[in-house]
């Protein structure tokens, strides 16, 4: 086959003088590397990476090889942002470039180049490439599951404890499914069992490979890698497990070895494992690519509006849920569906926003019915005609003096947590004492476990019975007149009393 190469580039004269002279005994043929068309370049073990970021170390170069096969050889070009990988077998090259055309490789966020070398192996100078040569030790000692003789300086690499990953996601501004998380590691090995779930305000998940030597590799290559531009950061130990029990296969939890599981009753079956509602995933491709783990969804093509069903018709109002789905997005205008009152349509500012509120919020209970939230086909929410709307039942928040995310750089996008029974109370009115809240919250209908006032008095974490009741009371009371024009401000905290 013709290699793919130069993946995602403009073919130029520039690609031609890909190989300077290299600080070592390996040198291109000059003149056949700048007249040989790049797209003739047969596939070679030895690819050329290109537009590296600066400081970039070797162990990043050689995680983008590992999920295709052994990393044999290294060369770090430091002053040209280039380096030389060399896999084990022309097979694991040819996937590895194939691979890459579809999905843009990135190191730190940023796009790099792989093509095939015109070397068919390298022959690297150990005293110059001491450094490289060491993490490489490491990484195949890892791969072939021995402890490295390596500097222990460079890279501390004992044998893999257990094949089961605990994976921690930092800022996560958009839903990560169990899907998605099976995408990306089964890039490593088989991945035998997942199972997510929220503590301490984090989404979480247990990851068992079939071989700790899996599970070390997958850890290598993405702790502290993105799943999506700039979010979504993953956070990878091991954990102290050596075997996870999967009860049920739903959107929570799977066992890929065992198709007969339950679904259990679609709710979560173990407090400690109830992901942030039953999202519902992403389409497929957005999926695939985001698996890839190079994609952000820059909620362009997503639409704004949620679709929002299985409401307590009796109790909620466009005011309720302006004040709920606000936690997470600026909400423009809400209906409630005239002919079907437990659903309504809600229209935040972007499509970020939407894919934020209904991560969090599907699968919530509210007013004692379990909300689901999804992807509205309509691009807004159109306002009723004069006069038509004698139930009050459509409102436009446009205007809104409430809207959390107006300013660019607000803190509210750093204050982002899913629902929880601990609320964070903030804007006081001086003279407002413990006593005070605690019955102002007890009055919402929920009962007050904890309370506690941070230095200053003028802020607050008060701890209801339920995520159900810490919902409810923020609804009610975020916005409440404490007099003397103090609006209360309410938001979810991730912190417990």
């Amino acid at each position: 086959m013709d290699g793919d190469v130069a993946v995602g580039v403009k073919r130029g004269s520039d690609e031609l003088n890909m190989y300077g002279s290299s600080p070592n005994s390996m040198t291109a043929n000059g003149s056949d590397s700048k007249k040989q068309r790049l797209d003739e370049s047969p596939p070679s073990r030895v690819l050329h990476i290109r537009k590296l970021p600066n400081e970039v170390s070797e162990t990043e170069v050689i995680a983008l090889g590992l999920p295709f096969g052994k990393v044999t050889n290294i060369l770090m070009l430091k002053g040209k942002n280039q380096a030389f990988l060399e896999l084990g077998t022309e097979e694991a090259a040819v996937t590895m470039v194939n691979y890459y055309t579809a999905v843009t490789p990135q190191v730190r966020n940023t796009p790099v180049f792989i093509q095939y070398s015109n070397h068919k192996e390298l022959k690297t100078d150990s005293a110059l490439n001491q450094r490289a040569q060491a993490v490489l030790q490491a990484v195949s000692a890892v791969q072939d599951g021995s402890s490295p003789s390596s500097d222990p300086g460079v890279l501390d690499l004992t044998p893999p404890p257990s094949p089961v990953l605990r994976i921690i996601i930092d800022n996560m501004f958009y839903p990560v499914t169990l899907d998605v998380l099976q995408q990306i590691f089964s890039k490593f090995g088989t991945v035998m069992k997942i199972i997510t779930f929220t503590k301490n305000n984090q989404f979480q998940a247990l990851l068992q490979f079939s071989d700790p030597v899996n599970a070390q590799q997958a850890k290598l290559s993405l702790d502290g890698q993105n799943i999506y531009n700039s979010c979504c950061t993953l956070r990878i130990d091991f954990s102290k497990l050596v075997n996870v029990n999967v009860k049920y296969n739903n959107d929570k939890s799977r066992d890929y070895t065992r198709p007969d599981l339950p679904t259990g009753d679609g709710e979560s079956t173990n407090k400690d494992h109830s992901l942030l509602g039953a999202i519902s995933p992403l389409s497929a491709a957005a999926a695939a690519a985001a698996a890839a783990g190079r994609v952000a969804l820059s909620g362009s093509g997503v639409s704004g509006v949620l679709l929002a069903s299985n409401l307590n018709e009796e109790m909620v109002t466009p005011q309720s849920l302006f004040t709920l789905f606000g936690v997470y997005g600026d909400v423009q205008r809400v209906k409630i569906l005239y002919n079907k009152k437990d659903s309504a349509l809600i229209q935040l500012s972007d499509g970020n926003q939407a894919q934020l509120a209904m991560s969090h919020l599907n699968g919530q209970k509210v007013f004692g019915k379990v909300m689901r939230v999804t992807l509205s086909k309509h691009q807004t929410v159109a306002l009723p005609r004069e006069g038509l709307d004698d139930q009050l039942l459509t409102k436009d928040f446009s205007g809104s003096p409430l809207h959390r995310f107006k300013k660019p750089g607000s803190k509210n996008f750093q204050n982002i947590f899913p629902p929880s029974a601990t609320l964070h109370l903030s804007n006081i009115r001086d003279g407002v004492g413990e006593d005070d809240l605690r019955l102002l919250f007890s009055n919402s209908g929920g009962t007050v476990k904890a309370f506690k006032f941070f230095q200053d008095r003028k802020m607050a974490l008060i701890q209801m019975s339920s995520v159900e009741e810490g919902i409810q009371a923020l609804m009610d009371l975020h916005n409440y007149d404490m007099g003397g024009n103090h609006h209360l401000k309410v938001s979810f905290s991730k912190s417990t009393i």
